[in-house]
């Protein structure tokens, strides 16, 4: 090919490159969202957000609601979705599984929505009371994590109880027909059950142990579109700040979006902190003393470095 022909040919490429679609360049055809019905992500939800941030890229977005965080990490592990968010164990074990995924963000807080339940008849007055009882909560959640810190303070060991691995769902209905002792448990079903008659705080989150939450991404997504899911940290920022300034109103949002009454959604607002930011060192050192908590007592297989998959996100203020 001659030079004059060359750079002809060269020119229409760029034409071509120019006058492709903006998506093809920028973003996927798809942001796959996993989500609880609780939290920032379902304010960011609510207002369509990422709908309006990614219209201009061609972007479609798509939310899939889970239960849970295990089975959220497997669907981020497996590539049916791109981003989603948990509590601060079931990271834990993926990453000890090699799940193909990041920490992109984090929501740092205090423990304050979770607590240890037991019926208000029940001989369990301490967290010294729980040796030899059943204890439900759902395995690899932030529930699990709850619970064994629980009996460290106590002096116990994960064997002085008989764990029984429930979703949600199902333990609150063991717990109601009294089939568990206890139940470690995280909001909105805490608020649902505390304001049950017949239902004991035995002990608040935040007085066993501190919780983070994580919003994960899954890696090969994320290395392909770094933009993407920069973008979805942002705009859940934006959500984290209005939700924070605008309590009352984001109850109401969550009433809504959820069918739980408003008079729980009310005491869940009230007592939940509200920002997104980057894993800082203090983070990631917390959900290193997490890690360490599950392979001490080989819940996990071998020991991992948390810091090997924290990605680097810079907020876009």
């Amino acid at each position: 090919m001659d030079r004059r022909h060359f750079i002809k040919g060269s020119a229409a490429g760029v034409a071509l490159i120019a006058s492709a679609p903006v998506r093809a360049l920028e973003g996927p055809r798809q942001l796959r969202i996993g989500y609880q019905k609780n939290g920032v992500l379902l304010v960011a939800k609510q207002q369509k957000l990422f709908e309006k941030r990614f219209a201009a890229l061609g972007v479609e977005v798509r939310f899939i609601e889970f239960s849970s965080g295990p089975p959220l990490l497997e669907a981020l592990n497996a590539g049916s979705i791109d981003y989603g968010t948990t509590g601060d164990s079931p990271p834990i074990f993926a990453q000890a599984a090699r799940a193909n995924l990041f920490y992109v963000a984090a929501q740092p807080g205090s423990g304050s929505t979770s607590a240890i339940l037991v019926r208000d008849g029940s001989p369990i007055k301490t967290l010294t009371d729980l040796k030899g009882r059943k204890v439900g909560f759902t395995k690899a959640s932030s529930a699990h994590n709850v619970t064994i810190a629980a009996l460290e303070k106590a002096g116990l060991s994960y064997a002085d109880i008989t764990p029984v691995y429930l979703q949600p769902a199902d333990a609150a209905a063991a717990f109601t027909r009294g089939s568990i002792d206890a139940w470690t448990i995280w909001d909105p079903y805490f608020a649902i059950a505390e304001a049950q008659p017949g239902t004991r705080i035995l002990a608040k989150g935040e007085d066993i142990v501190r919780q983070n939450s994580y919003f994960l991404a899954n890696r090969d997504f994320t290395t392909k579109f770094p933009n993407i899911v920069s973008a979805t940290n942002d705009e859940l920022a934006r959500a984290a700040s209005w939700t924070s300034d605008h309590r009352a109103e984001a109850a109401a949002l969550f009433a809504e979006a959820t069918g739980i009454p408003l008079e729980h959604q009310l005491r869940i607002v009230a007592r939940s902190e509200f920002a997104i930011s980057p894993l800082s060192d203090a983070i990631v050192q917390q959900q290193q003393a997490v890690a360490d908590r599950f392979q001490k007592l080989a819940l996990i297989p071998d020991a991992i470095a948390v810091r090997d998959i924290v990605w680097k996100w810079t907020p876009n203020s």
